[in-house]
């Protein structure tokens, strides 16, 4: 915990996954709900198969999803949600005549159920 994950379209050349990853895990890490820099744990997902909307145009989308173990407050939500935002908006390619669409979600993780180890 906490786990980041990254999916964006196909149509987004270039991405600079790495430069985003060292700058997500920054962002997140420098919350005050992140106790421990090595249990952020960040990935991108590149999408070649998808569609948005129903219009035949040029779209796109990234798409974050922060899961967190369960206790936070909304507050403290919404600010995980705004860093992770801010690098993403800053750093996404924004080809000529292509609408990309930049989502951001925090998901709660069940924290009873929840398994982690140090191996």
């Amino acid at each position: 915990m906490p786990h980041l994950t990254i999916e964006y379209s196909s149509n987004l050349p270039a991405y600079p996954e790495a430069q985003a990853l060292a700058e997500l895990n920054a962002a997140v890490c420098a919350s005050p709900e992140v106790l421990d820099e090595a249990d952020v744990k960040s990935r991108f997902v590149r999408s070649g198969s998808f569609q948005v909307g129903t219009v035949p145009a040029d779209r796109a989308f990234v798409h974050a999803q922060l899961r967190l173990l369960s206790g936070r407050s909304p507050e403290a939500k919404q600010d995980l949600a705004g860093r992770v935002a801010e690098v993403l908006r800053r750093l996404t390619p924004r080809p000529a005549g292509v609408m990309v669409q930049l989502s951001v979600e925090i998901v709660d993780m069940d924290r009873p159920s929840y398994v982690k180890e140090r191996l």
